[in-house]
């Protein structure tokens, strides 16, 4: 017969251990944003493109890596906080030991109205000082949430780059001759394998944000995260339908 640390209804709800694949991997996310930036180096080495990808990639690390001055200063308002707590209740039940302590020790007879007073500042103390142990609690995370709203900004902010490097990259231009005549240095493969790289760059900045997503359940995060992820979603989907354009036109 199981145990009841093995029945199936008493589980944790993360993945477990010996799963590879209910996880978004970072050193995954990172190795494929830097085998796209090797890739379009490669094919396009006097296009900017490449340097965007290496944009992706830093971002990547920078959040795989969870360094940067933000971090330190999350990290140490977490322990001053926690270190104020200490010293709230310490407070709080020092001074409710020393108001009992008074009436004990008064050496008169002590009627239940000769309480009211003690049980009052006792509520008041435990109000108020659980006020202070939420706000000190809650002080670190807030931290922390602005500093991956920023992050995921910045996310935001690269994918609306990629999509102006795709932008002027239309069809039509293929048929207009030179850059001159208002076309392209791009034939017809380059530029699809362009558009290509583009879609590719988008999927990784939707797939950097979703990495936030994994340790976390603040509403703002995922929030901005499911935001970033529908953005990149819809600029790839009008980068696919250039490229189907331009294989119905070589066909």
């Amino acid at each position: 017969m199981p145990s009841p640390a093995q029945r199936p209804d008493d589980h944790s709800d993360a993945p477990p251990r010996s799963s590879r694949f209910q996880r978004l991997d970072g050193a995954a996310v990172r190795r494929s944003a830097d085998g796209l930036q090797n890739r379009i180096a490669t094919r396009f080495p006097d296009r900017t493109l490449w340097e965007v990808c290496g944009e992706v990639v830093g971002i990547v690390d920078e959040i795989n890596g969870g360094s940067g001055i933000s971090l330190r200063r999350v990290r140490a308002a977490r322990l001053l906080s926690r270190l104020g707590m200490i010293l709230v209740a310490i407070f709080l039940g020092g001074a409710v030991a020393l108001a009992a302590a008074e009436v004990v020790t008064s050496g008169e007879a002590v009627g239940p109205l000769d309480l009211l007073p003690l049980i009052e500042t006792i509520i008041n103390d435990l109000v108020f000082g659980g006020i202070a142990v939420f706000f000190l609690y809650s002080v670190p995370e807030r931290m922390e949430r602005a500093r991956v709203l920023r992050i995921l900004h910045r996310l935001r902010s690269l994918a609306h780059v990629i999509d102006m490097h795709q932008l002027t990259k239309v069809p039509e231009r293929l048929e207009r001759g030179s850059r001159q005549q208002g076309g392209m240095d791009l034939d017809r493969a380059d530029l699809t394998r362009y558009l290509d790289y583009c879609t590719e760059m988008l999927s990784l900045v939707g797939k950097s944000a979703a990495l936030f997503a994994e340790d976390t359940s603040d509403g703002e995060v995922l929030d901005a995260v499911e935001g970033i992820e529908t953005l990149t979603s819809d600029m790839a989907r009008k980068v696919w339908q250039k490229i189907g354009i331009i294989q119905q036109q070589g066909a």
